[in-house]
């Protein structure tokens, strides 16, 4: 498993600037040079670069004004900071998501036959009816450097305030987008189906079940396959907070597993739930197009 989470180790380290010399700023994993920053989004790794997308306020150092930050890395220890890539617009702030690769543009979004870069974000703003939360698009044809928001978002809309964090993944066994989104509230983990990102078919739900001390938040949907290659099962992964065993405001990670019948046909209470042992943040963010040379999963938390 390839990490990045945000490491401590003394001041100075080779490959840093001088900005970076701080007592408390860690030195080997990234953080952004100023300013509020809290859950990775979207870790992907595409042409040759690990991309790096997290919660960020380009406007001050306390949560608000939420963005899309973007930091890239050739070796998941060095990384440059690039401008915001998703910006707070219209009275819609950019929420936790995920990026793939469409490699054969089922999205219709890339150029030429290339594949791009594709983000599936929640969008959090305020109604005449109170808050809401949509899942919604934006596309990248240049590696990531420029991102266009899809004309008809949302794509995902329950008219729900509690409704996000979409883990999305294309499935080659079913030639399928997947999402796995979160009713937070409702202790609810709902699954999707997609054949090009724009339409969404619900497949089954997970919960309430477990752990639900607090909110779940930021599931991640990962197909696992059998040690003896003869088929695969589903892990899910949900970050519950509150809700740490070793009690107060500390977050906690609960897995998950199922297999495709019961995803796919709603019979989702066989999923077998229990909570990791290991001490989690409940933001995290599942890779997308590891590179070929590693058969694990890279990870940022």
């Amino acid at each position: 498993m390839c990490a990045a989470a945000a490491l401590c180790y003394p001041a100075g380290v080779p490959g840093q600037t001088a900005d970076y010399n701080q007592p408390f700023r860690p030195q080997v994993h990234f953080s952004p040079l100023r300013n509020w920053t809290n859950d990775p989004n979207g870790l992907v790794y595409f042409r040759g670069e690990y991309h790096l997308f997290f919660q960020y306020n380009p406007e001050g150092d306390e949560w608000g004004h939420m963005s899309w930050g973007h930091a890239v890395s050739r070796d998941l220890l060095h990384w440059r900071q690039l401008p915001v890539a998703i910006p707070e617009q219209n009275g819609i702030m950019i929420f936790t998501g995920s990026v793939v690769i469409d490699q054969d543009n089922t999205s219709g979004f890339c150029a030429h036959g290339e594949p791009c870069l594709v983000a599936i974000y929640t969008g959090n703003s305020q109604t005449p009816e109170g808050g809401r939360q949509t899942q919604n698009l934006a596309y990248s044809l240049d590696d990531g450097r420029t991102w266009t928001k899809y004309a008809k978002n949302p794509v995902l809309d329950l008219r729900l305030a509690d409704f996000r964090d979409p883990s999305v993944s294309w499935d080659a066994e079913t030639h399928r987008w997947h999402m796995a989104v979160s009713l937070p509230q409702e202790h609810r983990i709902s699954f999707y189906s997609s054949p090009n990102l724009k339409e969404w078919t619900h497949l089954s739900d997970f919960g309430r079940a477990g752990n639900t001390a607090g909110a779940w938040e930021c599931p991640d949907l990962v197909r696992v396959p059998f040690a003896d290659g003869r088929g695969s099962m589903w892990a899910l992964k949900i970050g519950i907070n509150p809700g740490a065993l070793q009690g107060g405001r500390a977050s906690n990670t609960s897995w998950a597993i199922s297999t495709e019948e019961n995803l796919r046909h709603r019979r989702s209470p066989g999923l077998t739930d229990g909570p990791t042992t290991a001490r989690m943040t409940t933001a995290r963010s599942a890779s997308t197009g590891c590179p070929r040379a590693s058969s694990r999963s890279c990870w940022a938390g």
